[in-house]
């Protein structure tokens, strides 16, 4: 199974892809994980239109088979452990990519939810959506510690 990692931004954030480039490539060939970057809408849009623009762009991306995760403050906040078991039931269901949607400024439109499979907050507070980056990044390299071996996780 691959993941993937889809995530509305600018571009460019040095910290950010630093940090995510360090844990994404630890993880190496047995839990692949990809990054794909979509442009933000353009600001002379109302925050709905952005929203709406931004999800359309996001659900292109969207293969057949795909389990989507919508990151989003309101969503499910599980322990790493039970992370792990999302994955470990998306790998042993056959699930050919695992896809987690991070998104803009103003987050998703509603309409996204419905293709989720789960929705999962790293916080219950507003994160930037660099950070929650790298704290997805850094959760899925514990859960591939905690899956395939290694003392990172304790």
């Amino acid at each position: 199974m691959n993941v993937l990692i889809l995530r509305v931004a600018k571009a460019k954030c040095k910290w950010a892809d630093a940090a995510t480039t360090d844990y994404l490539k630890r993880m190496g060939r047995h839990l692949p994980v990809k990054e794909h970057l979509i442009r933000p809408a353009k600001a002379h849009l109302s925050v709905s239109e952005r929203r709406a623009f931004e999800t359309d762009a996001l659900l292109a991306c969207l293969k057949s088979g795909d389990r989507l995760v919508v990151m989003d403050e309101r969503g499910d906040t599980p322990t790493t452990e039970e992370l792990q078991k999302w994955v470990e039931s998306s790998i042993n269901e056959g699930c050919k990519r695992l896809v987690f949607a991070i998104g803009g400024p103003f987050g998703h439109a509603q309409h996204l939810h419905s293709h989720a499979w789960k929705s999962l907050a790293l916080s219950k507070m507003v994160l930037n959506h660099e950070l929650a980056r790298v704290v997805l990044s850094e959760q899925l390299y514990r859960v591939y510690t905690l899956m395939f071996g290694g003392d990172y996780h304790h």
